[in-house]
């Protein structure tokens, strides 16, 4: 296995295999189940991958994987890269509205998704995405799939440099279009190789991911796999009480999760008894972590700490299990390998030190920028540096502190929510005059979207009547509000801008 960055993401998989062919990837689900070789995977994906081209996938063209946490999307994350092709992880929840957009933006020409899933019948949600010009090749999981990584011939992979884009990712952000984030092979592998170093070495490591891989922290989990070999157990949907029995029986070392996750994780192993010790390494992070739920890890002698990171940035900060617990309770931890970061003002210039400011980032990790070149300038300061729209500052021993954010986004349960799109579709309701979305404190989701409006004249409103309204807008579910506080009025300043730090205290 290689860690060098130089090279591109299909020479990594084929090194890997090469060196750890029995490394094991389990799929968990209450549906299915598999156990698989690292090699296989990389063979069929090759063979896939070879197939492709002779379908006409060309290097540089799109392939969107909107897959769980199964075998399919190691398979066709593989046949990407053989392709040359590159690889666009897709939220599994995604409704029309967002398929449509990210598919018609990215010129995706090839989608893999399954069949039905979760209630969900993809071959409605292609068709109701309307008009894909693009969109050659529509290939559902199955017999179609399973046809094209059969055993056949297997060509070298098209040439590709390590700075070539290779994975195309969307993330809300503070806007209400999702936005297509542009990583390389150097930089995922950077990423993963900063991880390796960073962080407690250990010895047989087995990692337990929740992370759907729509989602960067998801697909670096199971690239992790892939690249270097490291057995992976993957759950499809969260279940605690499945996760807690998932980590006695298969000796899971490492996990990460957001506070919700690591809160049904610690009831389900009280009530159900199961045996967490083996695992060493924990990383809690994506939403704001209550200090007592890491109080409740350190007395079960689990070694809980932060991390930060973006989907522009994966990794910038970790903590690791030797940091002192005042650290690992209250900070982000210290910069990763390679990772640095300035805090400065609203002109980009550097604050004083251990003074707060936005933070901004670089590295070789970094992202290669956005598809959408128009928000690049805002995104970067001169020299390359990224702009988080995070504020914080560094403590005296150079760990890292959240203090607070630019980026007006909601994080429910780690998934980042843009209130201005949730605010742009509560506004085509009828009954409303004016609306502003915050993020509302949530015990067990973190922060929930709290809907605050102004009633036009005569009319009513309930969390019902808003909840009919989302599934009509064809929108995923978890950005339906779920707290709805009727105003007289929205409290704004004197150009009119409203004062979201005012209603937060109010709900």
């Amino acid at each position: 296995m290689t860690d060098a960055t130089s090279d591109t993401l299909i020479e990594a998989f084929i090194a890997a295999a090469q060196i750890k062919p029995d490394a094991r990837f389990v799929a968990v689900s209450d549906v299915r189940a598999s156990s698989d070789a690292l090699a296989d995977i990389v063979l069929a994906g090759r063979q896939m991958g070879t197939r492709l081209i002779a379908m006409g996938i060309a290097p540089g063209d799109v392939i969107g994987i909107m897959l769980p946490n199964w075998r399919e999307w190691l398979v066709a994350c593989v046949a990407a890269q053989q392709a040359g092709a590159v690889m666009l992880p897709i939220v599994t929840i995604y409704g029309a509205a967002e398929l449509g957009f990210i598919l018609r933006q990215s010129r995706a020409k090839l989608l893999f998704t399954p069949d039905h899933w979760r209630g969900i019948d993809y071959a409605r949600v292609v068709r109701d995405c309307g008009t894909l010009p693009d969109l050659a090749h529509h290939i559902i999981t199955g017999s179609t799939f399973a046809a094209l990584e059969d055993a056949g011939p297997v060509d070298e992979p098209e040439k590709r440099s390590a700075d070539d884009l290779a994975m195309l990712v969307y993330t809300s952000g503070t806007t209400a279009d999702p936005k297509g984030v542009m990583h390389s092979s150097r930089t995922l592998l950077a990423e993963l190789a900063a991880q390796k170093e960073s962080r407690t070495v250990i010895a047989d490591e087995v990692v337990l991911t929740p992370w759907p891989p729509g989602h960067v922290a998801g697909a670096l989990s199971l690239l992790r796999f892939l690249a270097q070999g490291v057995p992976v157990v993957a759950m499809d949907q969260w279940n605690a009480q499945a996760a807690a029995e998932l980590i006695s029986n298969y000796d899971i070392t490492s996990s990460s999760g957001t506070p919700f996750h690591l809160n049904g994780l610690l009831e389900a192993a009280d009530v159900g008894e199961h045996d967490l010790s083996s695992l060493r390494n924990y990383i809690v992070g994506a939403a704001p972590v209550p200090t007592s739920l890491v109080e409740r890890c350190v007395a079960k002698g689990l070694a809980v700490y932060h991390c930060y990171g973006s989907s522009e940035h994966p990794t910038v900060t970790t903590g690791t299990a030797d940091d002192p617990l005042d650290k690992r309770l209250n900070t982000e931890g210290r910069a990763m390998a390679g990772a640095e970061m300035r805090f400065v003002d609203d002109d980009g210039n550097d604050v004083p030190p251990h003074c707060e400011g936005e933070i901004v980032t670089r590295g070789a990790d970094l992202f290669i920028g956005y598809l959408d070149q128009r928000l690049n300038d805002a995104a970067f300061l001169p020299g390359g540096w990224y702009r988080t729209g995070d504020i914080g500052r560094l403590d005296e021993d150079g760990y890292l502190l959240i203090t607070d954010r630019k980026k007006d986004i909601i994080i429910r349960g780690g998934e980042n929510i843009s209130s201005k799109e949730v605010e742009n579709i509560l506004l085509t309701h009828p009954a409303i005059a004016d609306v502003a979305v915050v993020a509302a404190p949530d015990a067990r989701m973190g922060e929930i979207v709290c809907a605050c409006v102004v009633l036009a004249p005569d009319t009513v409103l309930t969390l019902e009547d808003i909840k009919g309204h989302f599934v009509a807008a064809a929108i995923a579910r978890q950005k339906t509000p779920e707290r709805l506080s009727v105003m007289d009025a929205l409290p704004r300043n004197a150009s009119g801008k409203v004062l979201k730090h005012l209603l937060r205290t109010t709900i």
